[in-house]
């Protein structure tokens, strides 16, 4: 059967939360060249990449190349080192959010789904935040990751490229369905005409969502039933 969606899932806020462990590991990989808290106090996580992050936090820090590659890219090396610490340190326990183990278990059923990731997490990250909450990278055939673009906007285009073995063709407009917790999940997409679903698990509520274009916007994931049919009508 020719699959007819692309259901990619965020990550953080919207499967899971990896009970701070990111953002500390994010303070431990800038630490030689940000020792002060301060910037970590003007800059917001959520919603972003990785790499977007640590550059919005070299810019907080008055720092004159706030982009440069080479450097955020070493940055983002420590980090991936230190979320593995982070997680395996007996600190805050990873946990899945209400509804994601039914969700995907019943999207997984469907003939005609293909489950992807789409995330502002680097791939090494990922996969690491994934196992501590007891999820197999594996169960998600493809992805779009911080590490293949700083710019979120840019991650549904190379998800559906990847979905080509899948569609015969990258797939476009409500084939693709992006869950999130957050505007720029729901926005993201806008350019190959996505449908988004929001989850107000992170820290928007399901009115901001709707609010910001989401199709259908819910409290949690555990409504199994209403969010296979908003992702699947």
């Amino acid at each position: 059967m020719t699959p007819r969606r692309l259901v990619l899932f965020d990550i953080d806020g919207t499967l899971l939360h990896s009970g701070g462990a990111g953002r500390r590991a994010i303070r431990a990989a800038l630490r030689e060249w940000l020792p002060e808290d301060e910037p970590f106090t003007r800059v917001r996580f959520d919603g972003k990449t990785d790499p977007q992050i640590v550059a919005e936090l070299f810019a907080a820090a008055g720092d004159p190349d706030p982009t440069e590659p080479a450097r955020i890219a070493a940055v983002c090396r420590r980090y991936v080192g230190a979320l593995e610490r982070e997680l395996a340190g007996g600190g805050p326990a990873s946990g899945l959010y209400p509804g994601v183990t039914e969700l995907l278990a019943r999207l997984e059923a469907e003939a005609g789904v293909v489950l992807g990731l789409l995330t502002g997490n680097i791939a090494a990250g990922a996969d690491l935040k994934l196992r501590a909450a007891g999820l197999d990278p594996g169960r998600f055939r493809l992805g779009a990751y911080g590490s293949d673009s700083a710019h979120r906007p840019d991650l549904p285009a190379v998800a559906a490229r990847r979905a080509e073995p899948h569609f015969g063709r990258a797939p476009r407009g409500a084939e693709v369905v992006i869950v999130g917790d957050t505007p720029a999940d729901v926005t993201c997409g806008r350019g190959i005409g996505a449908r988004a679903i929001g989850v107000g698990t992170g820290a928007y509520a399901p009115a901001e969502l709707a609010e910001a274009g989401a199709h259908a916007a819910f409290a949690t994931l555990a409504g199994v039933e209403a969010v296979m049919e908003a992702i699947l009508g």
